[in-house]
């Protein structure tokens, strides 16, 4: 297909003009980045944003692969000597790769089969008379087909060879398989039963033991759980329409007549929708359900992640972090300001007195060293523990106690990434030092973890690795380019997702600030080696340089359109330094002044906006939160308590809230809120802080049930 084609039918199913369609395209052919492409040239996609263009992106490499099958299909049929003008023109005109493979199904090469061993046997012929309905008297026809030396002993035998033939040749129609694609879509029954002694062990999946239900209202968690109790050999699955409106169907497309070659006909047409064509589609809605499954599953992962990454930052404090402990001790550790390890030592906080008091006189004696502005404790085993222990201490009120989620910490200290910072120090040191920097800046820690250690998503294990791994990046990409990047500090791991660069351009950056020293201007980027002009395009807008002698080297304006700024200030009768941020003369710049063929009004609102907060970080302002006193087991807990919380993870079913206890909350869509919510993004996000009523406790299956309703334990309804 040619592009104009596909840039057309993009354009229809993103409800966007086709010359945006041809403007991302032509940019994303050309190496440009999405982040580059959505936020540097809106003048040439009319605006786009990163959504509309990783669709474009995404849709286009479909429709790129469907071009390839299609090419295969051709090559295959054409090789058989079957492939007719009009067959090839079906070919061509499929915009589908279901309507591809059904077309090119009664030719695609296949193993041997009873319609295959039935034409060896010569028997096609019958079956195209039985199959014409014409008046044949089967048993009549047949009797001239029995022939020992075939392995054809009666008439019997040769009418049920013929029925395999036809059976095959409905199981291929693609006439039949759009129907009953329809019929399964709109009536299916997705049903699941345990597996014959298997009750005890996929106890589990008890909820699943006899189960059924209309597959158009299933959602994609119950579907990946099915299948996982499918995998794991606890349950049987079976997605299939009515039998008869199944059988209708079909009989309506084969059976013609009534008569004795009529009744071969129906014979053979149920039998090959219960043994070939019930089973090709299950399979077939299986494999649909699963891509859908994996979608709504791995959107609800990469929201999860834009809204851990972009939780609020710290900033830059002095920080002592601590990773609890009870039998190994606490391990804490001292960071400046920049997150440079300055200290690092073990206490105990449980056992004697003695130890107790001595790791009180510890801490307070590092925080009057290091001039610790706040202390980061780890939020896993011994957290609260170790929180209530800080806080007994008597460390001064401007010393503030914050609770961090240290999930992936551990996955970070035993990492390549932290032997290459730290490789003097054990894990233990590693993953302190982690849980500081975390609370001081979220992205720049978390970059460094692969984002499937991070414990956001839902049946993450279960869908498509590879598309996981592409839908992740794509955030972390987006956060890192969104907030900016300060090229001075910033760490490998970060300089690797800002856009142009990646990991060597990344490496060359680190080698060339480590022998030349710290960036001055954003323009000594070019000498970086490996560092081009194209790749210099689609960095600087996002790279920083804060105390450059070029202020806008510390903002999101991008060195091409420093000359236009230069112009306004000129106009303006002030210096850069007198026009950044400043409203009352920003106000006035006549912005229609300045489009030309090569800026247009979107880039100069951007740079107008950008130059009232140069540098602005997107992310929310940090906001210290307090887990409830005296509640930090599930002991403590008991059923209409009003407790402080954190979401940590949401799914489709719901949102699990950190409520100080070691053990997450459930938070079931239900019991967000006194109205139908169909999607728990409606209401809550990653990192939110809610206050939540705890509805039921099973100590047992260490399970805390949790309402924001205002009347707790009763079900919104539709």
């Amino acid at each position: 297909m040619n592009k104009d084609f596909y840039n057309a039918q993009i354009a229809q199913e993103l409800k966007v003009k086709p010359s945006q369609v041809a403007a991302a395209v032509h940019l994303l052919d050309g190496g440009a980045s999405i982040p580059f492409i959505a936020r540097y040239r809106k003048e040439a996609t009319g605006s786009l944003d990163e959504v509309a263009v990783t669709g474009i992106r995404d849709r286009l490499h479909q429709l790129k692969e469907l071009d390839k099958r299609r090419e295969t299909v051709l090559q295959s049929v054409q090789g058989q000597g079957k492939l007719t003008e009009e067959l090839k023109e079906k070919i061509l005109a499929c915009t589908t790769l279901t309507a591809l493979e059904d077309i090119y199904l009664p030719y695609r090469p296949k193993r041997r089969t009873r319609a295959s061993i039935a034409k060896e046997k010569g028997l096609e012929p019958l079956a195209q008379k039985i199959f014409a309905q014409e008046g044949t008297d089967p048993q009549i026809e047949a009797a001239g087909y029995v022939d020992a030396g075939k392995k054809i002993h009666s008439t019997a035998e040769a009418l049920a060879g013929a029925r395999d033939i036809i059976a095959e040749w409905m199981s291929e129609d693609a006439r039949a398989r759009s129907r009953l694609r329809t019929l399964f879509h709109d009536r299916a029954v997705i049903s699941s039963r345990v597996l014959k002694g298997k009750e005890n062990d996929g106890s589990k999946y008890k909820d699943y033991f006899e189960r059924e239900e209309p597959l158009k209202g299933v959602p994609s968690h119950r579907i990946l759980a099915l299948r996982r109790g499918e995998k794991e050999g606890f349950l049987m699955v079976r997605i299939l329409p009515p039998e008869e409106e199944a059988l209708s169907v079909l009989r309506f497309l084969f059976v013609k007549s009534n008569g004795k070659d009529t009744d071969e006909t129906r014979l053979a047409v149920e039998d090959g929708y219960k043994r070939l064509l019930s089973l090709s589609l299950e399979t077939e809605v299986r494999l649909e359900l699963k891509k859908r499954a994996d979608h709504e599953a791995i959107e609800i992962f990469k929201n999860n992640l834009r809204q851990l990454l972009l939780a609020p930052p710290l900033g830059q404090k002095n920080v002592l972090a601590i990773d609890p402990g009870f039998h190994t001790g606490c391990k804490l550790v001292c960071l400046d300001r920049q997150g440079k390890l300055l200290h690092h030592e073990t206490i105990y906080i449980t056992g004697t007195g003695p130890s107790e008091q001595a790791a009180s006189r510890t801490v307070s004696e590092l925080c009057r060293t290091y001039k610790t502005e706040v202390i980061a404790v780890g939020h896993g085993t011994a957290g609260r523990e170790t929180e209530t222990f800080i806080k007994k201490i008597g460390l001064p009120k401007e010393v503030q106690v914050v609770m961090v989620n240290e999930s992936g910490a551990s996955i970070y200290s035993a990492s390549e990434a932290a032997r290459e910072e730290f490789s003097n120090y054990d894990v233990t040191v590693r993953g302190s030092v982690s849980i500081g920097r975390r609370l001081m800046d979220p992205l720049a820690e978390l970059v460094k973890i692969d984002p499937k250690s991070i414990g956001v998503g839902q049946y993450q294990h279960d869908v498509d690795q590879n598309l996981l791994k592409d839908g992740l990046d794509d955030v972390v990409i987006s956060c890192v380019n969104l907030v900016g990047v300060e090229v001075n500090t910033a760490s490998r791991q970060l300089l690797t997702y800002v856009s142009g660069l990646g990991p060597l351009r990344a490496q060359a950056i680190l080698d060339y600030r480590d022998t030349h020293g710290p960036f001055h201007q954003r323009g000594e980027l070019k000498n970086v080696p490996g560092l081009g002009p194209k790749a210099f395009e689609q960095a600087a807008g996002f790279l920083r340089i804060h105390d450059a002698k070029n202020p806008l080297d510390a903002s999101a304006v991008h060195p091409e359109s420093y000359g236009v700024v230069e112009a306004m200030a000129r106009d303006m009768g002030c210096s850069l330094d007198g026009l950044i941020a400043n409203a009352g003369l920003i106000s006035k710049i006549p912005l229609e002044k300045y489009v030309s063929k090569t800026i247009g009004m979107p880039t100069l609102l951007d740079i107008k906006e950008e130059l009232a907060k140069p540098g602005r970080d997107p992310r929310e302002p940090f906001a210290i939160f307090s887990f409830q006193d005296g509640v930090q087991t599930l002991e403590d807990l008991r059923p209409g308590m009003k407790l402080p919380g954190v979401v940590t993870n949401i799914t489709a079913f719901g949102a699990f809230v950190d409520i100080g206890v070691h053990q997450d909350g459930l938070l079931h869509v239900s019991q967000m809120a006194q109205r139908y919510i169909k999607d728990p993004r409606e209401v809550v996000s990653v990192h939110q802080k809610v206050m939540v009523t705890v509805v039921a406790v099973d100590l047992e299956r260490k399970r805390i049930a949790l309402s924001m309703r205002a009347e707790p334990g009763t079900s919104s309804s539709k």
